[in-house]
């Protein structure tokens, strides 16, 4: 499956297929022919296909592997790889490749961002998150008081999903990725939100023939917006679903005590439940819970965790202007937007969500 997306800096293509990595190496060399190659691999990762992926290229390829958890996507992981890229005598005619999860990614995007002014990358994901992280461009690093603060707009020259290699993600990491694609459903086409209903009642053992439709309807879902809105000033901003209260919860429990999908599907309960009482929706959040509840996810904010602190953190998301705590919320369900909300108002739902919590 072959997804175009063009955006106004770059075209490029996403392929989506089983068996794709041992292709992957004489692929970039055609599409992104360059004096050298970088591997950026995650060390777990590495330790199951890394073999596979460098036996693929026709030339010789250098490797820096990044210790696995959302830990290493960090201004001092961020010096130390570009550091090993000068050392390594890597030019403007360098390809870096990431291979991994979001983390990798976004750490190699970044460096290939703003090493030398900006090399090519190309990005070759291993998780089912990174069907959303890989595609579109934005890449950054963690502040400890911020996720994701630290980046630029910088688009790969293609996207290679094997989606063969899902088959050894463990659970949480399936839990982590598949909140990102019900997302999707929700703020912009409730068609797919419905198939996903119909097709997906666990996520152990998933048929690949569902797993390929349901990522390439995703990535094809995400290329529209991004070439409607490369760089965020519109319609992109309903990516966000969900991510102002995650991100918050994610730097609260410290990065890596929950992963970024869990506490997305946690935040996208609290902006559905604020869409309700706050625009009059009439989003059924109930049947959203239920669903993922069927799923293994645990929605309700971890009971340990301050709403003072959480709302703070809130406050400083990306989305806000001039101090005001900005959300995407839904209309209804497959429609967006992005609307200042109260702190009152949400002080008093976070109040009410941690008294819930048993």
């Amino acid at each position: 499956m072959l997804i175009q997306v063009p955006t106004p800096s770059k075209k490029y293509e996403v392929e989506v297929r089983p068996g794709l990595l041992k292709e992957a190496g004489r692929k970039i060399e055609v599409i992104a022919p360059a004096s050298s190659y970088l591997i950026v691999a995650d060390e777990t990762v590495a330790s199951l296909y890394l073999k596979t992926l460098i036996h693929s290229f026709s030339k010789e390829v250098k490797c820096f592997l990044v210790p696995s958890g959302e830990q290493s996507k960090s201004m001092r992981m961020f010096e130390k790889l570009s550091a090993y890229c000068l050392e390594q005598g890597l030019d403007r005619s360098t390809v870096i490749v990431a291979f991994g999860g979001g983390v990798v990614g976004d750490l190699a995007g970044f460096v290939a961002g703003t090493y030398m002014r900006g090399i090519r990358f190309v990005q070759v994901p291993t998780t089912l998150l990174a069907h959303d992280s890989s595609v579109g461009g934005k890449v950054a690093v963690n502040l400890t008081k911020g996720k994701n603060m630290i980046g630029v707009f910088h688009q790969p020259e293609a996207v290679l999903f094997d989606t063969g290699l899902l088959k050894t993600l463990p659970q949480k990491e399936w839990r982590s990725g598949f909140a990102e694609i019900a997302k999707l459903g929700l703020i912009s086409d409730v068609s797919f939100y419905n198939w996903l209903q119909e097709h997906i009642f666990h996520l152990d053992a998933v048929e690949e023939s569902i797993v390929t439709k349901m990522i390439g309807r995703a990535v094809q879902i995400k290329a529209n917006i991004v070439s409607e809105d490369e760089r965020e000033q519109g319609i992109r901003a309903y990516l966000n679903l969900g991510h102002t209260l995650a991100h918050a919860i994610e730097a609260e429990m410290g990065y890596g005590g929950i992963t970024h999908g869990e506490a997305v599907a946690i935040g996208i309960r609290f902006a559905l439940n604020v869409s309700n009482k706050f625009l009059g929706s009439k989003v059924d959040v109930d049947n959203f819970t239920e669903w993922f509840d069927s799923l293994g996810y645990s929605l309700h904010i971890p009971k340990d965790l301050d709403a003072e602190r959480l709302l703070e953190r809130m406050r400083t998301d990306k989305k806000a202007t001039h101090g005001k705590l900005m959300m995407v919320l839904l209309k209804k369900t497959g429609v967006a937007c992005v609307t200042e909300v109260p702190v009152d108002v949400v002080r008093t739902m976070l109040i009410q969500e941690l008294e819930a919590v048993i």
